[in-house]
C-alpha cells in the first residue's frame, strides 16, 4: 500500500498546563485533503493548532510538515514552510485599532505571497467592506465576530500557501456563510491539484461535514479517532431497536440513546454480529453521529 503524504505528522507531541496535558502519540494530515479536528470545547483543538502553526514552542515531541521539514527547521530563517501556511485563530488577531487597509499593508510587508488585488475580492465578496477608502477605514474594533473572522479568512486566502490552519472559522458565522466557508474550503483544495490541504477545528461538525475528507477526534487532550470520513462510516454502523432489547444491545453498542419506544446507537461493524437475533434497523451514520458517540464515549460529562 502507498503510504500517505502528509501536510503534517506529529509524533509524541506532549504539552502540559495545570490541570490539562495535551499528548498527542501518533497524528497524520493527509496532503490535499480537507480535514477536521472534532471534539467538545477544552478538548485541546486550539492548543493542537497554536502549536502546529508555532504560536506555542513550548512542547516536547517532533512536528514534520510536507514530509520534509521539522519543527525546528521551521524556526530558521529562509526556511519556506511559515510562507507555505495561512493561519486562523480566535480573539485579537488583528490589533484593534488597526483598519481594513492596514491589514492590507502589514500582510503585504509580512508574507512575500500575498496578493492584495485577491485580499480586496474576498472582502468584497464576504461583504466585510466595500473596497473604496470610506469602506477600507473601518477598524477591526468596529467588525462583528463574523466580519473578523471573514477579514482573517480573507487574508490567508490571498496568499499563495499550501496549508491552511483554521481555529473554530465557522464559530461566529451564520449558516449561510459557513456554507460559503465550505465553498472556499473546496475551491482551495481543488485549486492545488493535490498539493492544497486545510486543517480546521470545530466542536459540531454537523455544518462541516460536507466538506470533510479526513477528520481526527480529540478527547480530554488526546486523539481517541482519525482517519478517511468513508472509512469511518464502514468502521461504524448506525443501529435502531425496539425497547424490550435494550438490556440486550446496551451491553454491546459502542453508545446508546434510550427512551420509552426503542433504542438508537452506534455499533463497531466488527460486533455487528453480536446483535443477530434483534430486531433491528441498520444505516450509515453521518460523521457529526459518529463523532458524537466517540466522544460519549469519553467525555467527562455524564448525565444521570
Amino acid at each position: 500500500m502507498e503510504q500517505m503524504q502528509t501536510a503534517i505528522q506529529v509524533n509524541h507531541l506532549m504539552k502540559k498546563y495545570k490541570g490539562f496535558t495535551l499528548e498527542v502519540e501518533d497524528l497524520h494530515i493527509p496532503k490535499g485533503f480537507s480535514t477536521a479536528l472534532i471534539g467538545e470545547n477544552g478538548a485541546g483543538k486550539t492548543t493542537l493548532l497554536n502549536v502546529l502553526a508555532g504560536i506555542r514552542l513550548d512542547y516536547k515531541g517532533e512536528i514534520t510538515f510536507f514530509d520534509q521539514w521539522s519543527d525546528k527547521e521551521r524556526e530558521k530563517t529562509g526556511n519556506p514552510v511559515k510562507e507555505m501556511i495561512g493561519y486562523t485563530g480566535p480573539n485579537n488577531y488583528y490589533l484593534p485599532q488597526w483598519t481594513v487597509k492596514q491589514v492590507e499593508e502589514v500582510s503585504k510587508l509580512l508574507f512575500e505571497k500575498f496578493d492584495g488585488a485577491k485580499f480586496e475580492k474576498y472582502v468584497e465578496m464576504l461583504q466585510i467592506a466595500s473596497t473604496d477608502s470610506k469602506g477600507k477605514n473601518k477598524k477591526i474594533s468596529s467588525l462583528s465576530d463574523g466580519n473578523r473572522m471573514k477579514l482573517m479568512l480573507s487574508g490567508v486566502l490571498a496568499r499563495d500557501t499550501e496549508l491552511l490552519l483554521l481555529d473554530e472559522p465557522a464559530s461566529p458565522l451564520d449558516p449561510l456563510m459557513r456554507d460559503v466557508l465550505c465553498d472556499l474550503i473546496r475551491e482551495y483544495i481543488e485549486a492545488g491539484q493535490g498539493e492544497k490541504s486545510v486543517f480546521f477545528s470545530t466542536h459540531n461538525i454537523a455544518d462541516m461535514e460536507n466538506v470533510t475528507d479526513y477528520a481526527i477526534i480529540m478527547e480530554r487532550g488526546r486523539v481517541v479517532e482519525q482517519g478517511f470520513v468513508e472509512d469511518l462510516k464502514e468502521k461504524y454502523i448506525l443501529v435502531k431497536g425496539e425497547a424490550s432489547d435494550i438490556p440486550t444491545a446496551e451491553k454491546i453498542l459502542y453508545s446508546i440513546t434510550k427512551n420509552s419506544y426503542g433504542y438508537e446507537g452506534i455499533c463497531l461493524a466488527e460486533d455487528m454480529n453480536k446483535l443477530a437475533g434483534l430486531d433491528i434497523e441498520v444505516s450509515t451514520p453521518s460523521l457529526s453521529q459518529i463523532s458524537v458517540a466517540v466522544m460519549k464515549k469519553g467525555t467527562r460529562i455524564h448525565l444521570q
